[in-house]
């Protein structure tokens, strides 16, 4: 199996890089886990609805160079279904049965993700309607794709 995380901006701080680096490496006994970073648009400070479209537009291209046909793509979004760690867990298990063994997430950058993204997703998730620093996200999703093999091959990580 496959799992691809595409996201957006570059991880700056240690402390993020390790956490994802520890998971990735839980993870390895089930699947190749391979993410992908993509540009941020630079925007001022400041800058307009039509602006904050261009933006998410333009990283959404980006975004979207990097995923293929073939691969199931969830999309974090804030408005995407929220999922028990038990309802996720079955989700991968059963798209692994049914063939769909590239399974790719994708976080946006700070301004979310474009239409063009989200349409492209096979599923939007949410993992609750608060906000968090994309760069944490990163690491939250990772730790719930390894509680889901966890949770799958009856380990008792999930509690």
């Amino acid at each position: 199996m496959k799992i691809k995380i595409v996201c957006v901006g570059k991880l700056k701080e240690k402390y993020f890089r390790d956490a994802i680096a520890e998971y990735e490496k839980r993870l390895g006994r089930f699947a190749k886990v391979q993410i992908i970073q993509v540009p941020d648009e630079k925007a001022p400070e400041k800058f307009s609805r039509a602006q904050q479209e261009q933006v998410k537009e333009i990283e959404g291209q980006r975004i979207l160079s990097k995923i293929k046909e073939k691969e199931y793509v969830y999309v974090t979004a804030i408005l995407g279904k929220e999922r028990s760690s038990e309802e996720f867990a079955q989700e991968i298990k059963e798209l692994t049965t049914y063939g769909h063994s590239d399974i790719t997430f994708v976080i946006g950058g700070s301004l979310g993700t474009s239409p063009a993204v989200n349409k492209r997703a096979d599923d939007l998730i949410s993992f609750g309607k608060l906000t968090m620093p994309h760069q944490l996200m990163r690491v939250v999703l990772l730790e719930q794709i390894y509680r889901a093999f966890m949770i799958n091959s009856g380990s008792p990580y999930h509690k």
